[in-house]
């Protein structure tokens, strides 16, 4: 595909990489000169120095041949003109970052598509989303849901007294014929293991895990996690995901929030009814102790600092918070953060990467997931008619090295992917695939 990328930041030089690790055309646009040398020093892509906005820069980077145009700005009117100018001079599917939760409600979106707007991408919300859910299933770090959840990808550290450390896959299959899930990654010592029969668990492995409902307490169980009920929670931070969790939970919850900016905190007391808001600051242990970080279950972690976020949690941990969660947008900073005992990882470039990556490939993609602290993505393919994965077994397909085939959705059953299963027409099929392998596995289930 010919991309253009309108950034301005971090988000549109990530873009950039991922998209041009998978072989596409890419240009990127962005007004900062320092930004666009270090793109073209690590990345096989065109920089055009300029303002977006401007018909003269968009023609220049030949907006007319694009097959995709994003926008990724920090300013949402900026992503927005990008996208509406861009369409008009002949960009064929336009993706817009937003940060008004407005523009999302029903009604709105065909008002924007007929501006020329495709899609419209709001990563704090997803962030906000996934922490909920995180907080509903405290034995798992990350949570990916598949077709409405018929299938999950579970992410969960091994503990060292877990039944399954020190023992194959194929150990664990002898013992629990019936599972319903199965591994298909684990990372360890900052390396991504795709497992064979003969591979070993190990203590503080991260495994990642495609299950069924049915199969996750059993999960759970051998991988040595104890879920618990969360009821108190403490939110460092008052931005756009914290008022977004906030809102979503405190009905059920009690939750106490944490902002040092005086007048944002009093803007928040006006819309957050029942979360006690608290002017303070989160880097004084003293002021975490007297605002009762003891008490809490869970503590959210979303300032504007990774590193603020980084060493507040690690100090709950320490005070026994059982659950932390934290933004971390250094990318660098998530395999250590991940290491050091700081629960789940939230990360806006990668969100932002995984709703884009899906519109980039061919064929029928339901779901792309970037994963946390690994260079590896998790996808729900549809598998197309007369598609290779629909005319053999999977034992027999050739599927390219650094991939594996997780699980299938077929109309409202869901099963495991073992050897003699037959993939058909139609089925949704979630991959597991490092990046060089997911544009070969993509192929696999095209026409």
């Amino acid at each position: 595909m010919n991309i253009i990328i309108a950034g301005d930041g971090e988000v549109g030089s990530h873009l950039a990489k991922l998209l041009s690790d998978e072989n596409h055309n890419i240009t990127v646009v962005d007004p900062h000169t320092k930004m666009l040398e270090m793109i073209g020093a690590h990345t096989d892509v065109l920089t055009i120095e300029g303002d977006s906005t401007s018909m003269e820069i968009l023609e220049k980077a030949k907006v007319d041949e694009a097959d995709l145009l994003i926008a990724v700005l920090h300013d949402e009117n900026i992503n927005l003109m990008t996208c509406i100018l861009g369409k008009k001079l002949g960009a064929k599917k336009t993706i817009a970052r937003i940060s008004n939760t407005e523009f999302l409600e029903k009604g709105n979106e065909s008002l924007f598509e007929n501006l020329g707007i495709d899609q419209m991408v709001f990563p704090e919300r997803i962030a906000a989303d996934e922490i909920i859910d995180l907080l509903k299933q405290t034995g798992a770090i990350e949570i990916i849901d598949f077709s409405g959840g018929k299938l999950q990808l579970f992410l969960i550290r091994l503990e060292k007294y877990a039944w399954v450390v020190n023992k194959t896959l194929n150990q664990v299959a002898q013992e629990f014929p019936q599972l319903n899930f199965r591994a298909v990654s684990i990372h360890r010592d900052g390396k991504t293991i795709i497992p064979n029969g003969d591979t070993y668990f190990r203590e503080n492995d991260l495994a990642y895990v495609i299950t069924k409902p049915e199969g996750i307490e059993t999960l759970l169980q051998l991988g040595g996690k104890h879920p618990f009920k969360i009821k108190n929670i403490m939110i460092i931070g008052g931005g756009r995901i914290a008022k977004k969790t906030a809102l979503s939970l405190e009905n059920d919850l009690h939750i106490k929030l944490l902002e040092k900016d005086p007048l944002r905190a009093e803007q928040l007391t006006a819309i957050l009814k029942n979360t006690l808001i608290v002017n303070g600051d989160a880097r004084d242990i003293n002021h975490l102790e007297d605002e009762g970080i003891h008490d809490m279950d869970a503590l959210i972690a979303v300032t504007n600092s990774s590193e603020t976020n980084i060493i507040t949690c690690l100090h709950a941990r320490k005070l026994g918070v059982k659950r932390t969660i934290a933004l971390v947008e250094n990318i660098e900073y998530i395999d250590l953060a991940q290491n050091i005992g700081i629960d789940t990882i939230i990360n806006k470039k990668l969100i932002t990467a995984s709703y884009i990556n899906r519109h980039t490939m061919q064929g029928n993609v339901t779901n792309v997931k970037c994963l946390s602290g690994i260079n590896a993505d998790a996808i729900e393919l549809i598998a197309m008619p007369n598609s290779q994965v629909t005319k053999k077994p999977i034992k027999k397909l050739k599927i390219p090295e650094g991939a594996i085939i997780g699980g299938i959705v077929r109309d409202k059953e869901s099963f495991i992917a073992v050897g003699n299963l037959q993939i058909l027409a139609n089925d949704k099929v979630v991959i597991f695939s490092m990046p060089y392998a997911l544009h070969k596995m993509n192929k696999l289930f095209l026409s």
